[in-house]
């Protein structure tokens, strides 16, 4: 990397707007890796991009400035376009991601799990699962993804590897923005924001509201909230950084329907959640973090952070109410060294991340709406159980890359994981506790080469690891209360012991740029342990355990193609992504060679968009998805689907405003967007779908003080 160290002093005649004014001074811009300024990178994308096309796996980098050329109303509009990303939203912000088959069967929400989100490359992700409602993406300035093991230098350890939301700071921010965007079914956004960098510090902080009445009926929502930052450069070699971010959100829940209530009217909601007035509630989450940056020296530096996270919730979407308070506090230590090995140049990063739930962390469960079990009438509001689930995740972890050759690049690395669970139903009576702490590891080994003609090719086999929620711990257990007249009646009395879920994963791929264009192709094959597996018992109450062996391979595939240039007259351009998944049993002993329902097995995004010079845009985008199996007997699917959209914008050529027009599921297509899986269903339809969008219109305008 080159870096670029300018005086303040000479900051004025060295302003970005001058370097952008001489064409000179523009290639050398080009030519560099990263501009720094005062040791303040500029370039923060392309350098994000330069660190990520060092992992010899899949990657993704997604650039906020082309994803708000159009409607941002949850990560599902962020994650688009991304191969090996699958982002579905069942009509709220509770969307459901899965990479590589991560979390393939669990329903969005606030658990979802299976991948380990970061903010800002910190924890956002706990013991508990990752909440949804901090995810605010208008707060953003780009989103990393390391698919599946990749996500190893991050401490990400999971099946589906690490997603890192990066918020805007000082140093890409407008002085002032102001956003709005309308649409259909009462779609209603706003947003205003502000940063600047005032000598050696700088500072970003937003506003964003939202709401919503719903595709289906009994599906209104809203949120509000607000982020912040506050950078400090102390001196040449230490700088800090301060983080808010807090948000409240609510919403009601319609409930799931069959592919044939879809098919007949895809509005309309689930009876039973109407009656009960399903909703859910996060009355106010906090995330405050700081990280702290130190060069030691020319050659290796010293990363902090530290984070304290509260999220409460308040779940109303079954007969039982669930209160529950989380809070955690998570550290990361990053050392980071340049050096020789073996006389061969060399990168060691030592790394440790811990996450702990604080004793405030506890749940309580009454019933929601009047509750007949056995005869008996409980009113709303009477306690059923209380309980505590707690955790602690440990990742110690040491990686290197070792240049063994001219462009040839060994990767290796290993970590050691640490993890605890506290569980207990603490009313009506005192049960058996599990408390219980498990040791593990992970492994990595790859290689990367790049050729003269800029191609990469990669390789590596890695190991993944994922602890249970402590949540699941009660849910998924099978020793009930005795069947009485009392309102706890054959609830779950006492945790049961889930196993980590591991998996060894190979992979192979390739990107580079060419005269197609800018292409990503990577292959995997992971063979998984114990995963963790989740059906719906009841409604909206979901079990979870650890399965047979089972098997998740896939193929990924990007591709940016530059299709027509013509100076003056502007450009035409097409993105495409593609993903393959096979996920499967290995012998079970029930359901054989079955495939994991979930997830669909070929997925599709495409958008062809033609830009020109002045600012105008148009384009026009595709998705197709194949059925997916709804149960694990593979009894019944889901209908494959394809949409269309179209979308017309102007961006001013200074870049201060714009203006955009979108059009969604132009041939009103009916389909599911998220599967909830059964056990078996005997091949008879069940109410474990959402619907997708239907045919929107929306509109938005931006205005910068740049």
């Amino acid at each position: 990397m080159t870096t670029l160290l300018i005086p303040p002093s000479r900051l004025a005649p060295l302003c970005l707007a001058c370097l952008l004014a001489s064409p000179a001074l523009a290639q050398e811009a080009v030519e560099l890796d990263a501009m720094t300024i005062s040791g303040v990178e500029l370039d923060e994308v392309a350098l994000a991009r330069e660190k990520l096309d060092a992992v010899p796996g899949g990657t993704n980098l997604i650039d906020l400035q082309q994803v708000e050329q159009g409607r941002v109303a949850g990560v599902a509009d962020v994650l688009a376009y991304q191969p090996g990303v699958y982002a579905q939203s069942p009509g709220n912000e509770g969307v459901k991601i899965s990479i590589r088959g991560s979390g393939i069967n669990r329903g969005p929400g606030a658990h979802a799990s299976g991948n380990h989100i970061m903010l800002d490359g910190l924890p956002l992700t706990g013991s508990g699962g990752t909440p949804y409602e901090l995810l605010e993406p208008l707060w953003l300035s780009r989103a990393e993804v390391l698919r599946g093991a990749n996500g190893f230098d991050r401490g990400a350890l999971a099946l589906g590897g690490a997603v890192d939301y990066i918020t805007r700071s000082g140093f890409d921010a407008p002085r002032l923005q102001l956003r709005m965007e309308a649409g259909s079914d009462g779609y209603l956004k706003r947003h205003i924001a502000s940063g600047q960098v005032i000598d050696n510090l700088d500072y970003y902080v937003g506003v964003t509201d939202l709401h919503y009445d719903g595709q289906q009926d009994h599906a209104a929502g809203s949120g509000k909230g607000v982020v912040a930052n506050l950078g400090l450069q102390l001196n040449p070699d230490l700088e800090t950084r301060f983080f808010l971010r807090y948000r409240e959100t609510e919403h009601q829940s319609p409930g799931r329907l069959t592919q044939s209530q879809i098919d007949d009217d895809p509005t309309q909601a689930s009876a039973a959640n109407i009656a009960r007035d399903a909703k859910r509630e996060q009355p106010g989450s906090t995330w405050l973090a700081n990280k702290t940056t130190l060069r030691l020296d020319d050659v290796s530096t010293l990363e902090m952070g530290l984070v304290y996270h509260h999220y409460p919730m308040d779940l109303m979407e079954s007969p039982y109410r669930i209160r529950v308070d989380y809070s955690d506090v998570s550290a990361t230590l990053n050392y980071h060294r340049e050096h020789q090995l073996f006389g061969l140049n060399s990168n060691t990063t030592l790394g440790w991340r811990t996450t702990t739930n604080l004793p405030s962390s506890d749940a309580k469960e009454t019933a929601y709406q009047p509750l007949n079990a056995n005869g008996t009438l409980y009113p709303a509001g009477t306690l059923m159980r209380k309980y505590v689930h707690q955790g602690s995740d440990n990742v110690l972890h040491v990686s290197n890359e070792l240049e063994l050759a001219q462009n040839l690049w060994l990767t290796s690395g290993l970590a050691l994981i640490y993890t605890e669970r506290e569980v207990e139903v603490t009313w009506p009576d005192a049960g058996e506790k599990l408390n219980e702490g498990t040791w593990d590891y992970a492994p990595r080994l790859g290689l990367r080469y790049r050729l003269d003609s800029g191609m990469q090719v990669y390789g590596n086999l890695s190991r993944s690891v994922e602890p249970p929620h402590p949540w699941s711990m009660i849910w998924g257990s099978p020793t009930r209360f005795p069947v009485s007249n009392q309102p706890w009646s054959n609830r779950q009395s006492a945790p049961v012991s889930l196993d980590n879920q591991s998996a060894t994963t190979f992979e192979v791929g390739a990107r580079g740029d060419s005269l197609i264009g800018l292409w990503d192709l990577a292959y995997y094959y992971a063979q998984v342990r114990h995963e963790l597996l989740t059906i719906e018992i009841e409604p909206n109450i979901f079990a979870e355990s650890n399965a047979s062996p089972t098997v998740h391979q896939g193929l990924e595939v990007g591709l940016t193609s530059q299709l027509w240039q013509g100076g003056d007259l502007g450009a035409l351009a097409l993105r495409q992504a593609y993903t393959f998944s096979d996920f499967h049993y290995r012998d079970d002993d029930t359901f054989g060679g079955n495939r994991l329902p979930g997830l669909p097995r070929h997925y599709y995004q495409g958008e062809l968009r033609y830009q020109h010079p002045a600012g105008v845009y148009v384009g026009l985008n595709v998705e197709h998805a194949s059925r997916v199996p709804v149960d694990y007997a593979n009894s019944w699917y889901s209908d494959d689907y394809t949409t269309f959209g179209a979308i017309l914008g102007y961006e001013a050529p200074r870049q201060d405003w714009q203006a955009w027009l979108e059009l969604r599921n132009l041939t009103d297509e009916r389909y599911a967007a998220t599967v909830t899986p059964g056990y078996n269903d005997n091949g008879v339809e069940a109410a474990r779908l959402t619907p997708g969008e239907s045919f929107g219109v929306y509109t938005g305008f931006s205005w910068s003080c740049l």
